[in-house]
């Protein structure tokens, strides 16, 4: 592989691994979406909530002269509670109306699986750096683009999550934003899916320069 190519693939190795902790990070986190219930003007304090993959956090916060709940980062009582079909032995009753509990299992299982790959494109990377194996950053382009692919989906679902959770008469939100952990959601995906694809470009064989040759016979790089 000439020099150049090698610096091309560096820096976009560089991107994936951005991508990988950009992922990481939104997976374990829970800051996807932040809710605010309706608010009555003789209200003193609201209970807001933001929630992510595995869990759902409620908070009590003193309003603010607008009548409005918020931001979250305001001080108040806090509580944490996982998702009840990733805890059975949760007490709370407000899972129960308040996630949908099919859309939750999916996106969980999607973001893990967006993991593995990025784990088994990084194993072939680091194989590849033997002698004579380049051939390996080609299937590890493909992890990292499917990575990225299953992040996306992951992504969509956790938003038709929302919307459902949202519209629900069951549920005291009904406004709502994506907070910094769906933000970086998002850009892994953007990172891992073009790395991969620009992966599998710089890792192809040279093409040939002459209409005669096939990419076999074209001289090998230096």
């Amino acid at each position: 592989m000439s020099q150049t190519k090698t610096l091309k693939v560096r820096m976009t190795l560089f991107c994936i691994l951005a991508g990988i902790v950009l992922a990481m990070a939104a997976v374990v986190t829970d800051h996807w979406a932040v809710l605010s219930p309706h608010m009555e003007h003789h209200n003193t304090t609201c209970e807001a909530a933001h929630f992510g993959l595995w869990r759902i956090c409620t908070k009590r916060i003193p309003m603010d002269d607008s009548k409005s709940c918020g931001p979250i980062t305001l001080p108040g009582e806090k509580n944490c509670s996982y998702f009840r079909h990733f805890n059975p032995g949760e007490s709370s009753e407000i899972f129960e109306f308040t996630t949908q509990k099919e859309y939750s299992i999916s996106a969980a299982a999607i973001a893990i699986f967006s993991l593995g790959f990025a784990i088994l494109g990084t194993i072939c990377v680091l194989l590849s750096f033997g002698k004579k194996r380049d051939y390996l950053l080609r299937p590890a382009s493909m992890f990292y683009a499917f990575a990225g692919l299953c992040i996306f989906v992951s992504v969509e679902v956790t938003r038709q999550s929302v919307k459902r959770m949202i519209d629900s008469e069951d549920t005291v939100w009904i406004e709502y934003y994506y907070s910094w952990s769906f933000a970086c959601a998002c850009a892994a995906f953007v990172f891992l899916f073009l790395g991969g694809l620009a992966l599998l470009l710089f890792s192809l064989p040279r093409m040939p320069q002459n209409p005669w040759e096939s990419c076999m016979d074209a001289e090998p790089e230096h």
